[in-house]
């Protein structure tokens, strides 16, 4: 199973380009199968950065939560009706199996196989003399079960419901048993026995099975061809021939066709339920169509292996991919503060430092490891330094952004100021976007001092647009606030020309009234020299929050 590399909800091009550049570093180093993903599609401008990168974009997966279609096996061992009792068993016994699904022409599940109920066609009523002879099934299958060969054949593919008589006594005593029985519903299984042949196929039964290779004098063969009565020719003894003779019974009587099937798409969690309560053995897997596309047993339901998570660019349940709960997350590699929620069950690998951008400390990890990354792949982290830091201007900035930024300039293939002014111009959300899109951009929801909220942030040119579509970004973040039942949500632009913000609130208390900064309207506030959500604006909410002003 591939580790996959997450970025946060909602991402934003930090978290795009750091999933990227770190799957990439873990390919070439420790982790080959390692896979970038995001739980979200990129922004307008992240699109820009990764057509200009020539770098495809993350594998989009909006659950990890495991599928059955992703744990169940794919290469199935099945069984038809009108199969004989061998031929699935073998196939049983070949691949190790207690029961395996059956299936119709159109590979749509009809059933369930199992070795146990297989043995119904032994071990059938020994008090019922007729019952207990009886077998259901051609004289081609009886044949093909004894490896043996016909002498005569006669409608050898015809289903019928036979009774086998051993002609191991007297003659006399063997022709006064068979008047108890329909002849023409009878094999007589013997040896080489003139005595018991002569008066079988006189009879008029279905068929002589003579055992141990013996042959079969030309006279008697020509008499059961003018009689009509079959012969068959078995390799084995009498004891073992009857065996075989029950061994090429058809399946249909013993396959259960009251059978739980379960659909591909369903995530394990639902189908934990029902197989926890089924008896059945074994649980066919089926697509959209009803066709059979793999098979699970009761331990891949109940145990299934946990999906592989490394996060980057946050550190919260709360931000990460539906179903990160129930993952194993084996690294995390971030710049944010710690969240809450977060458990592993062993020791891993949790790098946190206070970086301006994810994409710093994944540039940090390529130069200590020696590689030096594709073109494309520098292009994203310095994408994702620019992208989070300003262009270095922003007050989460370090010395390190500073250095892994100067060494990524140097690899891009290009001309990096003229990429930054064309960075920030292109894919202005509050132009492109409708209101909820706009929210949902790069949207993180926290939890502090039991209050629920979330943060969006958009970065423009300038606040033209924002006053033009003020009132309904309003309307779409009380919204959001109602649908995900949040306390509030608010809205930070960032003008990255004058490096000043403008934040916006779904509902405001009275305490924002305290606030050192201009309001300029319900809900509205200038923020002079804000333009970092978590450095400069959470610290401030988590203040009001803690003595209970807001």
């Amino acid at each position: 199973m591939s580790v996959l590399v997450f970025g946060h909800r909602n991402p934003d091009t930090d978290a795009i380009c750091s999933a990227l550049a770190y799957a990439d570093l873990l390919q070439r180093t420790t982790r080959p199968d390692a896979l970038a993903a995001c739980c979200g599609p990129p922004n307008q401008r992240t699109e820009y950065v990764l057509r200009r990168a020539g770098v495809a974009a993350p594998r989009l997966v909006m659950d990890v939560r495991p599928q059955v279609e992703d744990v169940c096996r794919r290469e199935v061992v099945t069984a038809s009706f009108g199969e004989a009792f061998h031929e699935a068993y073998e196939r049983m016994r070949k691949f190790d199996l207690r029961a395996i699904p059956v299936v119709d022409g159109d590979r749509r599940v009809v059933g369930v196989l199992s070795v146990l109920t297989m043995m119904e066609l032994f071990f059938t009523d020994a008090a019922d003399s007729t019952k207990a002879r009886a077998v259901t099934t051609s004289l081609q299958k009886i044949c093909d079960a004894l490896g043996g060969s016909f002498r005569n054949a006669v409608d050898p593919g015809r289903q019928d419901e036979l009774l086998v008589m051993v002609g191991a006594m007297s003659a006399e005593g063997f022709t006064e048993r068979m008047r108890n029985y329909p002849s023409n519903r009878m094999i007589v299984v013997c040896g080489d026995r003139p005595s018991i042949q002569l008066p079988a196929i006189d009879q008029g039964v279905r068929a002589v099975v003579i055992t141990g290779g013996f042959p079969l004098a030309a006279e008697v063969v020509e008499i059961a061809k003018a009689k009509g009565v079959s012969v068959i020719s078995s390799p084995f003894d009498t004891v073992n021939t009857t065996l075989r003779i029950k061994s090429s019974q058809f399946i249909d009587p013993v396959v259960d066709r009251d059978v739980v099937t379960l659909p591909g798409k369903w995530t394990v969690a639902e189908a934990r339920g029902i197989v926890e309560k089924s008896p059945q053995p074994v649980f066919p897997v089926v697509g959209d169509d009803e066709r059979l596309v793999g098979l699970v047993f009761k331990t891949d339901i109940i145990n299934p292996p946990r999906p592989q998570l490394v996060l980057v660019d946050h550190n919260e349940l709360a931000q990460a991919v539906s179903g990160a709960d129930e993952a194993e997350i084996v690294e995390v590699l971030d710049h944010h503060r710690l969240g809450g929620g977060l458990k592993s069950r062993q020791p891993i690998r949790f790098v946190n430092e206070p970086v301006g951008s994810t994409c710093t400390l994944v540039a940090r990890q390529y130069r200590a490891a020696g590689i030096v990354p594709e073109p494309g792949i520098a292009l994203c982290m310095a994408s994702g330094i620019i992208s989070d830091t300003l262009h270095l201007r922003s007050p989460t900035t370090t010395d390190v952004d500073r250095e892994s930024l100067a060494w990524l300039q140097g690899l891009c293939q290009v001309d990096l100021d003229q990429y930054v002014r064309e960075f920030f111009e292109i894919g202005s959300a509050l132009r492109s976007s409708t209101p909820a899109e706009v929210i949902r951009e790069d949207c993180k929801e926290f939890n502090e001092h039991g209050v629920r909220f979330s943060i969006s942030q958009i970065e423009e040119t300038g606040f033209d647009l924002f006053w033009e579509r003020k009132d309904e970004l309003r309307a779409a973040l009380e919204e959001y606030a109602d649908r995900q039942r949040l306390d509030f949500s608010a809205l930070l632009v960032t003008d990255v020309v004058s490096n000043g913000s403008l934040l916006l609130l779904s509902r405001e208390s009275q305490a924002w009234e305290d606030v050192n900064y201009p309001r300029l309207d319900r809900g509205l506030y200038a923020l002079k020299n804000v333009v970092s959500r978590k450095k400069q604006l959470l610290p401030l909410v988590s203040q009001l929050l803690a003595s209970g002003q807001a």
